[in-house]
C-alpha cells in the first residue's frame, strides 16, 4: 500500500492532467457543459423526491423533513461513490494502449476516475449548501465535512483499485458490479433513515460501512450536529483495509494487466 501511495504522489502532476482531460472530455460537445454537474444531482433528487413523497408517500419521521433535502445529503456522495467504481471497473480494459507502455503507472487510471468524480461531487456541493441555507439547516457542524469525505475517498480508492484490476481478468465483474451497487444503494440509509427501521434491521445495517458515512453526512449537514460517531471510526478502519487489499491485489496482478487487456 505504501508503494502505491508513493507512486501516486510521484505521478501527481500526471493525475492532475488526466483528471482535467477527463472533466473536459465528459461534456465535450454538450451545450450545457459543466452545468450538468449541477443538473444531474438535482434531477436525481427531484426524481426520488417525487417518487417517495407523491407516488409512495408512506410514513417518514418528522426528522426527515424537508425530505428532498434529506435525500440530497445522501444521494450526492453516493453518486460520487458508485460512479467512481463503475468507471474504474472498465478503465484498464479501455486503456490497453497506455498499459502497454513500459513506464506507465497503471494505478493512476482508477485513481483518476475517483478524483474526477470527487470533483463532480464538489461541483454539486454548493447547490446542496445553498438549499441548506435557504431552509435554515446549515450550521458550523458542516466544517467537519472533510472528515467523512476523507474516509470515503480512501474507501472508494481502495475498492476502485480492487475492481479495476479484477475486471481485467474476470470481465463479468463489470456487469455484476452494477447490480451489487444497486442492492448496496437500497441497503444504505440514503432514501430512509435508520430511525424508521426495526431494531434488528438497524443492527444489520451497521455492518455496512456506507451506513456510517451517510449518517455522518446527514448529521453534519441536515441535522446540524457536530458529532462524529464511533461507526465512522470503524468505517475509517475498513477504508484503510480496503485500500491495503486493493493495492495488494493490484500489485499482484500488475505484470499480467497489459497481456489481458
Amino acid at each position: 500500500m505504501i508503494r502505491q501511495i508513493r507512486t501516486l504522489f510521484r505521478y501527481r502532476l500526471l493525475i492532475q492532467s488526466l483528471v482535467g482531460r477527463d472533466l473536459k472530455a465528459r461534456y465535450r460537445g454538450s451545450i450545457l457543459g459543466f452545468l450538468w454537474s449541477f443538473i444531474n444531482p438535482l434531477m436525481l433528487m427531484l426524481t426520488y423526491g417525487l417518487v417517495f413523497t407523491v407516488v409512495l408517500p408512506g410514513f417518514r419521521p418528522k426528522t426527515e423533513d424537508p425530505y428532498f433535502l434529506f435525500l440530497f445529503c445522501g444521494i450526492l456522495p453516493w453518486t460520487w461513490f458508485s460512479s467512481a467504481l463503475l468507471e474504474a471497473s472498465g478503465v484498464l480494459i479501455g486503456s490497453g494502449s497506455l498499459l502497454k507502455k513500459v513506464l506507465f503507472p497503471a494505478e493512476v487510471l482508477p485513481t483518476v476516475n475517483v478524483i474526477a468524480n470527487f470533483v463532480h461531487f464538489l461541483f454539486g456541493l454548493p447547490i446542496l449548501l445553498l438549499f441548506l441555507i435557504l431552509f435554515g439547516k446549515l450550521t458550523p457542524a458542516a466544517l467537519l465535512l472533510p472528515v467523512p469525505l476523507l474516509v470515503q475517498m480512501v474507501l472508494t480508492l481502495g475498492l476502485a483499485l480492487f475492481v479495476s484490476a479484477l475486471t481485467v481478468h474476470f470481465r463479468d465483474v463489470q456487469n455484476l458490479l452494477g447490480h451489487i451497487l444497486h442492492l448496496w444503494f437500497f441497503s444504505t440509509p440514503i432514501i430512509y433513515s435508520t430511525e424508521g427501521l426495526g431494531e434488528n434491521m438497524a443492527k444489520a445495517l451497521r455492518f455496512n460501512p456506507m451506513t456510517h458515512l451517510m449518517k455522518a453526512y446527514h448529521d453534519l449537514l441536515f441535522n446540524g450536529e457536530a458529532v462524529l460517531h464511533r461507526g465512522l471510526a470503524a468505517t475509517a478502519v475498513v477504508a484503510v483495509l480496503a485500500l491495503a487489499v486493493g493495492a495488494f491485489l493490484f500489485e499482484r496482478l500488475r505484470d499480467t494487466l497489459a497481456e489481458e487487456v
